[in-house]
C-alpha cells in the first residue's frame, strides 16, 4: 500500500465500525510496525516505551469488559445527547462518533489485536502539569507513528483510555508491574476497504494565534 506523506497524515483515522473483525493479523506486522513507532523522539533520549501485545482471546476479553463498564459510565448511560456539541455545524459528526465508539464497546473483544503502549515510571499525586505532560511526551509520539505505520499497511486503529479506569486490574492480568504506567488501549486490525477521506476540519488559520491569545469561539 503506497500513499504520500500527505494523504497517511490526513487520512490516518480512529477506526472502529470499519475494523475488520474476522482476518487474522500477522505478528510480524504488529513487530514491523513497533519497529517504526520507536523511532519517535523520546524525552531525554530515555527510550521508556514498552508495548504489550494482546491477541489471547480471555484477556482480550476481560480487557473489553472492563473498557464497557468506564464506556457504560462515562457516555452510554447518559445516551447520545452527552456527545452532543455546541456548533450545530459538527452535531452529525459528533453522533457518528459516538455511535461509532459505541460499536467498538460492544465489539472490542472481537478485535484480533489489542496493544497497550507502557511507559516506564509513574506519576505521583499531585504531579504539576507540566511534568505530566513531558512524561506523557515520551510515549505518545511513539504511539502515533504506530497508528501511522499501521495505516501504510492498511491496518486501523484507534487511541483509546477508557480501560485505564481499570489500570489495576488490567496490570494484573497482563503483569504490567506497578511502576509501570499504561497509556492506552489501540485496538488494532486490517480494515474493510482503505479508502478513508481526510476529516471535516476548521481551517488551521481559525485556531491558529500568531505571537498572542485571541479570543474566538471555541
Amino acid at each position: 500500500m503506497s500513499m504520500t506523506v500527505e494523504e497517511l497524515l490526513t487520512t490516518t483515522r480512529a477506526v472502529r465500525k470499519r475494523l475488520d473483525l474476522d482476518k487474522p493479523v500477522p505478528p510480524e506486522v504488529i513487530e514491523e510496525c513497533l519497529d517504526l513507532a520507536i523511532q519517535a523522539p523520546t524525552g531525554g533520549n530515555q527510550q521508556g516505551w514498552r508495548f504489550v501485545v494482546v491477541t489471547d482471546a480471555d484477556k482480550r476479553k476481560a480487557l473489553a469488559e472492563w473498557y464497557r463498564d468506564a464506556w457504560g459510565f462515562a457516555y452510554k448511560n447518559q445516551g447520545e445527547d452527552a456527545m452532543a456539541t455546541a456548533r450545530p455545524e459538527i452535531e452529525d459528526q459528533q453522533r457518528r462518533v459516538y455511535r461509532s465508539a459505541d460499536f467498538l464497546a460492544d465489539n472490542l473483544e472481537r478485535v484480533p489485536v489489542h496493544v497497550i503502549p507502557c511507559i516506564l515510571g509513574t506519576l505521583p499525586e499531585g504531579t504539576p502539569a507540566w511534568m505530566a505532560a513531558s512524561f506523557l511526551g515520551s510515549i505518545i509520539p511513539a504511539v502515533w507513528s504506530f497508528q501511522l505505520a499501521l495505516r501504510s499497511r492498511g491496518l486501523g486503529s484507534a487511541y483509546t483510555t477508557l480501560h485505564l479506569a481499570h489500570h489495576k486490574e488490567a496490570g494484573e492480568l497482563l503483569g504490567i508491574p506497578e511502576t509501570v504506567t499504561q497509556v492506552a488501549l489501540l485496538p488494532v486490525a486490517y480494515t474493510k476497504g482503505t479508502n478513508f477521506k481526510p476529516a471535516e476540519r476548521r481551517p488551521a488559520t481559525e485556531v491558529t494565534y500568531w505571537n498572542t491569545w485571541k479570543q474566538s469561539r471555541i
